[in-house]
């Protein structure tokens, strides 16, 4: 990955993660612009390849993430910043920052989980969850708490992880 393209990336999800840790939310002028960015400089650096490249990856995204929206699993904010770093870091990188970010994810959810003493009414709503979508039903139809709006659902600034996985990425692949 061209260092332009790693500036870009490094700028773009940590404003997102700061912005997610302090106000909760991920803004859509820094998600637009991050896509714009991830577009525009791809095509710069490698023309068409590049715009293919681009594309290809903001859709690898949001072929993962937009599922996640719609069952009330994830913050839209989530899903257009997951986008712009598809368009910024191409589909095989993105695939890379994904995988670190559920690394991340995880390993934050089980400490939460934890420290909330909730290992057992989280363990129901994984069964809850798989049951219901297995059924092709809303697991938020079911339970309110499963909504990532409820005040009651446990819930992690996905913003912070996506930049934690981000910058992991680029750190192992500079030295692998």
């Amino acid at each position: 990955m061209p260092i332009l393209i790693q500036v870009v990336l490094i700028a773009v999800v940590l404003t997102a993660g700061i912005y997610d840790l302090r106000y909760r939310r991920i803004p859509n002028w820094l998600n637009l612009s991050g896509i714009i960015l991830g577009l525009g400089i791809n095509t710069l650096l490698f023309e068409g390849h590049g715009l293919e490249e681009a594309s290809l990856g903001l859709l690898c995204a949001l072929a993962v993430y937009v599922p996640l929206y719609l069952i009330r699993g994830m913050g839209a904010g989530d899903v257009k910043l997951m986008a712009a770093v598809g368009a910024i870091a191409g589909p095989a990188n993105w695939l890379g920052i994904f995988i670190a970010t559920a690394f991340f994810g995880g390993f934050v959810a089980l400490v939460i989980v934890a420290v909330k003493k909730r290992f057992h009414q989280t363990c129901l709503n994984l069964i809850l969850i798989l049951v219901e979508l297995s059924r092709c039903r809303l697991p938020a139809q079911r339970d309110s708490r499963l909504d990532i709006h409820n005040s009651e659902a446990l819930r992690i600034p996905h913003g912070a992880l996506i930049a934690t996985g981000s910058i992991a990425f680029l750190l192992f692949s500079a030295v692998a």
